[in-house]
């Protein structure tokens, strides 16, 4: 499970890094991927940095529930773009659902982990 763990945490931040450099200084890609800086991909640069950030300090915390509720909300929102985009083939929608995929790996393995130390 903790391998798992900091997997997940460090996939957040070898996406997250250059995602947010690219936001920032407004990397052609970024334009391409993004879209246009606007107050909406501004917010949705904060919420990225917020995700970095947490997930810097759970590599170093390394608690699980509070791994789950990161993973959780961020498993939720990821699949959830390619209905609030309208279409499963843009970059963005690509890379979340693959992201998200593996955090599920992480969830199950949270979850194995907690319900086998409920039975002992």
């Amino acid at each position: 499970m903790r391998l798992m763990l900091f997997l997940s945490l460090g996939l957040n931040l070898i996406v997250l890094i250059p995602v947010c450099a690219g936001l920032l200084t407004e990397a052609a890609w970024a334009q391409q991927a993004y879209g246009e800086k606007t107050h909406a991909r501004q917010i949705l640069l904060s919420i990225y940095l917020a995700i970095g950030i947490v997930s810097a300090g759970l590599l170093v915390l390394q608690e699980p529930k509070m791994v789950a509720a990161l993973l959780l909300v961020q498993v939720v929102y990821k699949l959830s773009t390619p209905i609030t985009v309208g279409t499963f083939s843009h970059s963005v929608v690509v890379s979340n659902i693959l992201i998200s995929v593996f955090h599920i790996a992480t969830l199950v393995s949270i979850f194995r982990h907690f319900q086998m130390s409920d039975i002992k």
